[in-house]
């Protein structure tokens, strides 16, 4: 019997560690007969929250992610149940963890526990709720920043009013207003939170899951923030062996008491505004906007709210010895002065803020118009045209007055534009028309007047241009002491590639690699020995790792090998990822001379497709793939994902699979990132990230072209064998429709092609290293024949060509996609 946990939050905060903790350690778990469900969403199940809200409870999530309707609500809630029921059953796993704060902070009625119990009920009947508890003035504190952030307008005084009445939560609902999404109003963003009262929270939810469904836990933040976290989660979710250690973890910092000040007068200007109905200000633009506006100083201090714990002092108690929990974590704050909202300072005065901030909103709301409209056109579709209406009156005129939306919405809808016809599947190519769920022709349509939609208009560098010169570069001296400039790899059966990938690299200006491999069996160890014996690569055998992922133990262990403690550059990439230099004369010399002040360099993955090239071949990889995606594609998010190229100078403890992490304190002024056009984003990725954004993209001087799929067959081939990174989980036709990207050319990297020959030349000279990669060749063109012979594989292959989708199709496809193989 399968038993199902339901993290329920409901403190964003811990949940987040929590949620993290499981994300690292899901392969592991996975092992162990423990499943953290993918389909749900990444991380964070929103998707499943999203899919159980009641209809009518439009929250900011269904709002901003296009769910509104009951209609598109269904067709989300038929694919989380059927893709986590799908999961579960795949996976023959005894317990399965789904986490999203949300649920504990949103989810008001029975109606709505009882819809999220039928979802789950369909895969078992032992499902059990869990809450991490805090002291209630410290949780109302947190959760008050992140709601004014998403734009509350009213104060703590809410709270602090339903401590006098009967019932905490019956008084905390009435503060809810009605959502009016349009009016950029939510119920759980500006409404009072009901969840405080712990036991009625309690009793509400085992009403509807079962007496004893409920498991309470306290909120430990010096364990959470420790390494022995994962601890924490093996409690709470009932895992029987250890999962290792996690990273440690620093609480967010609270935001200042005056900030949050200005923030709620900033929102109650801005909701005024947009209550007038011709205005739309997006979710992401007034976080931005809030973000401008931010003062330093003292944060809100939990003691001043001492009447919350007071109103809950008792119930504290019964808790404490109902669910075991060590009081002193229950334990609140010294009380302070009673709360009284903090001055914002230097005369702050929203609307003047407001009024300088007009040009950028009217610009959003044009934007956000246009994609209404489109919308609304695309609903009308559906709707055939009353009989002896006028021929004048279009489509999503008429859908505006069924939905009777606001003026400015009628006028946008008057001026949709013509081209999008009554049926969404006139737009798209007859493969796209077969095989596109519904969830992507939707977003398909949101595309077609979206900032997001891709396109190949940006950047300097010409791609059609292959034949540019180049002065053949001499050998590089390299400092005493000095490892130079070092690539660490990590590899598993990438016989074919290797001999290409180092001859590239080299002849571009790295000076030695690193490389790391485990379960190798078709030359891959023999090749790179070799290579070792000619002093051209250190070889590392990789098969005893533990941990998370072979990758990350092998990059753990890097950092103490000489030749990265001694390197200059260090990049971590992998055997189907190229450094293409596109300045210059296509040398990393050429890179460093254009950005000398540069530490860190974001290269930016290309992603390119198979290029209809359907065969294993022996020739070059960079020779035979040049079709790739648009330069701009801010989604789905691993188009833009980057690979960090870092100066070693001590900045950062740790080093992971896109970048350097841990800064070193004191090290941020030394520090300098940029992008693959030279642009300073150093404010951006300082501390995190791994891809980039519409304001950091950049490819003018260097790019990293990543060959995921290479040829059809080469994809056959990499499907069987699972990916370095998550060794578990197979490679399935999704990842194949995020990575063929297929129409449009860059060629910039073929200049290469004659230092890459003869340095390939050079090494091929060897008859060693010549005969293993004859037979590594050999090998994957034996496993690719095996695999047509495999009714499963042969499928697969088949369902992959016939894939021929623009480059549209492919960012609305990807994006309903939600299992990442």
């Amino acid at each position: 019997m399968t038993r199902i946990f339901v993290h329920i939050g409901p403190d964003a905060a811990t949940s987040d560690r929590v949620q993290r903790i499981l994300d690292a350690k899901r392969d592991q778990l996975r092992s162990k007969g423990v499943l953290y469900a993918r389909s749900p969403g990444a991380r964070n199940h929103t998707r499943l929250f999203m899919a159980v809200s009641a209809p009518a409870n439009v929250d900011s999530l269904r709002f901003n992610r296009g769910y509104i309707t009951p209609e598109k609500q269904q067709v989300l809630h038929d694919d989380v149940a059927r893709k986590l029921a799908e999961e579960v059953a795949r996976s023959g796993c005894h317990t399965v963890i789904l986490s999203a704060h949300q649920l504990g902070t949103s989810l008001v009625t029975r109606s709505e526990l009882a819809r999220l119990k039928a979802l789950l009920s369909q895969m078992s009947d032992d499902i059990r709720i869990v809450a991490h508890l805090d002291d209630p003035a410290r949780m109302a504190v947190r959760r008050y920043t992140a709601q004014l952030l998403e734009g509350r307008a009213t104060s703590l005084e809410a709270e602090l009013a339903c401590c006098e009445a009967p019932s905490f939560r019956e008084a905390a609902l009435r503060t809810r207003p009605a959502p009016d999404p349009q009016a950029g109003v939510f119920a759980e963003v500006q409404g009072a939170q009901f969840w405080l009262d712990f036991r009625r929270m309690t009793s509400e939810w085992e009403a509807v899951f079962g007496p004893g469904a409920m498991r309470l836990r306290a909120t430990d933040p010096d364990v959470l923030s420790s390494e022995t976290a994962p601890e924490e989660c093996r409690a709470a979710f009932d895992i029987a062996e250890t999962i290792g250690k996690a990273d440690p973890w620093t609480p967010p910092e609270q935001p200042s008491a005056a900030w949050m000040t200005r923030c709620r007068l900033f929102n109650d200007a801005a909701l005024r505004l947009l209550a007038r109905e011709d205005v739309i200000l997006p979710r992401q633009l007034w976080r931005k906007l809030l973000g401008e506006i931010k003062v330093h100083g003292p944060a809100i201090a939990p003691g001043s709210l001492h009447a919350l714990t007071d109103r809950f002092s008792n119930d504290i108690k019964m808790l404490c010895d109902e669910h075991d929990l060590p009081e002193r974590l229950m334990a609140p704050d010294a009380p302070v002065a009673d709360w009284a909202e903090a001055d914002p300072t230097r005369g702050f005065r929203a609307t003047q803020y407001l009024m300088a901030f007009r040009r950028r909103i009217n610009q959003a709301t044009k934007e956000e118009l246009a994609n209404k409209a489109a919308d609304l056109a695309h609903r009308a579709a559906a709707q055939p045209a009353p009989m002896g209406s006028a021929a004048t009156v279009s489509a999503p005129e008429m859908a505006c007055a069924a939905a009777d939306v606001s003026p400015a919405l009628r006028a946008a809808a008057k001026a949709a534009r013509p081209m999008v016809p009554n049926d969404v599947d006139a737009l798209l190519t007859p493969s796209a028309r077969r095989l596109m769920p519904d969830l992507a022709k939707q977003n398909f349509v949101k595309l077609q007047t979206s900032s997001y939609a891709p396109h190949n208009r940006m950047g300097k560098v010409k791609e059609d241009v292959q034949g540019i010169d180049y002065t053949p570069s001499s050998a590089r001296d390299i400092p005493t002491g000095s490892s130079g400039r070092v690539i660490v790899g990590c590899m598993k059966n990438e016989g074919p590639y290797i001999l290409e990938w180092v001859a590239y690299h080299r002849a571009v200006g790295f000076d030695t690699f690193l490389i790391y491999t485990n379960d190798c069996t078709d030359g891959t160890r023999e090749i790179l020995d070799r290579l070792q014996e000619l002093g051209l690569v250190q070889h590392r055998n990789n098969d005893n790792w533990s941990g998370n992922s072979p990758q990350q133990f092998a990059l753990d262990n890097a950092l103490n090998e000489p030749v990265i403690k001694t390197a200059e550059w260090i990049a971590h990439i992998d055997v189907d990822e190229f450094v293409n230099i596109r300045t210059g004369n296509g040398t990393l010399d050429d890179f460093f001379a254009a950005v000398p002040d540069a530490t860190n360099v974001a290269m930016t993955w290309r992603l390119f497709g198979h290029n209809d090239v359907v065969t294993l071949e022996d020739r070059p990889v960079i020779e035979q793939f040049d079709t790739c995606a648009p330069k701009f594609c801010p989604k789905p998010h691993t188009v833009w994902g980057f690979k960090t190229m870092f100066r070693n100078m001590g900045a950062y403890a740790k080093m992971s699979c896109h970048r350097p992490n841990k800064l070193t304190d004191g090290m941020d002024a030394q520090v300098k990132w940029v992008n693959g056009s030279g642009k300073d984003m150093t404010s951006e990725a300082i501390r995190n990230g791994w891809r980039s954004s519409k304001k950091s993209i950049g490819y003018d001087l260097i790019q990293l072209n990543h060959y995921a799929l290479r040829s059809a067959e080469s994809y056959l081939v990499k499907r069987q064998r699972g990916r370095a990174l998550h060794v578990d989980r197979s490679i399935g036709i999704n990842y194949w429709i995020r990575m063929d990207w297929s129409v449009h050319r860059d060629v910039t990297i073929k200049r290469n092609l004659p230092r890459l020959r003869a340095e390939l030349d050079r090494l091929m000279a060897d008859p060693v290293l010549k005969d293993w990669h004859r037979r590594a060749f050999d090998w994957h063109r034996a496993k690719a024949d095996e695999l047509h012979r495999i009714p499963e594989f042969e499928e697969l292959y088949q369902q992959a060509l016939s894939l021929k989708l623009t480059e549209t199709e492919r960012v609305a496809y990807a994006l309903s996609l939600d299992l990442e193989n």
